[in-house]
């Protein structure tokens, strides 16, 4: 046969019409006609929306005013104003170098430490502007929990205590015992959903849990502090879906008692676990709103195209 010819067509004979098959769901779990949800995701939305906390228990604890932020003479973030609200969980997504990451950091002031890091404009923690607050107190009202699990080489039990310890003057401190602070460790650890796995042996080392474990463990760390706000930076990025699968339900619930500010690249997972989401391109916002609307009805083509799968 000619290679230049095309192939010749072959007709197959069907006894019944054929069935259109339904538009296959793009790998983000949105459908690629953009016009619902895959079952799974709406699934996760119903069950979001079951669980989140009424109207009234909602409430405004940061605020983000035209924030710039900048590394050297570039500028990562560019004029972004989102609140943060206790009741809710706010997700940030955005392909690698849109500045979400960096956003978070600011939230806590761990911008600071990259030497060259400027900044523009007001960022609030209960109408207080957190420059005016001492640095570690607001770490402690403002916890962040890293990417990568990073347990302190020590028991369980002391992962937990040592973040309580930090929240009492130095006195009180060196007089805490055990009796008076394992009852608050205990508790840390069921917020976390790890006190059943772990409960009956606090002083096992933190290092032979489990990455999903040690996740939760960091979680745990981080609540003993009681904060108003807490930052997750892809959480589950090193996780097997099991685990993820057990954090998520835990962001889920914890957003009644705390604000929560969360950094993925997994779009499924946003819309999981969000009420809000918001959508940052090269530094700036170009989208936020419920995860409903964003992944389903987003405003903007960049929106579009992201959650579609066009780029990201």
């Amino acid at each position: 046969m000619d290679p230049l010819m095309p192939p010749p067509v072959r007709r197959i004979a069907l006894d019944r019409e054929p069935t259109v098959a339904p538009p296959r769901p793009a790998p983000n779990g949105v459908a690629t006609n953009g016009s619902a949800a895959t079952a799974p995701v709406a699934a996760a939305a119903r069950s979001r929306a079951a669980s989140k906390p009424p109207v009234s228990a909602v409430r405004e604890r940061m605020s983000i005013e035209s924030v710039w932020l900048a590394y050297g003479e570039k500028w990562v973030v560019r004029d972004v104003s989102l609140p943060v609200r206790q009741g809710e969980v706010l997700a940030l997504i955005g392909a690698s170098g849109s500045g979400k990451t960096t956003l978070l950091r600011s939230l806590n002031r761990l911008t600071e430490i990259t030497a060259g890091a400027g900044r523009a404009g007001r960022i609030t923690l209960d109408g207080q502007d957190i420059h005016e607050l001492e640095v570690n107190d607001l770490r402690r009202r403002v916890t962040m929990v890293f990417q990568q699990p990073n347990p302190f080489p020590m028991s369980i039990y002391e992962n937990v205590a040592y973040a309580l310890r930090e929240r009492t003057d130095s006195g009180r401190r060196r007089r805490a015992r055990r009796a008076q602070l394992e009852p608050k460790v205990r508790e840390a650890l069921q917020r976390a959903g790890l006190h059943d796995e772990v409960g009956d042996d606090l002083d096992r080392s933190a290092l032979a849990l489990s990455g999903g474990q040690q996740q939760r463990l960091c979680i745990a760390r981080a609540l003993a502090a009681e904060p108003e706000v807490l930052l997750l930076d892809e959480p589950c990025s090193a996780l097997d879906p099991i685990s993820t699968a057990v954090i998520e339900e835990l962001v889920i619930g914890l957003r009644e008692s705390v604000a929560v500010v969360i950094v993925t690249h997994n779009l499924q997972q946003a819309f999981r676990v969000a009420d809000h989401v918001a959508f940052m391109h090269l530094g700036e916002l170009v989208e936020y709103g419920a995860a409903e609307q964003v992944f389903d009805r987003p405003t903007q083509q960049r929106t579009r195209d992201y959650v579609s799968g066009v780029f990201g």
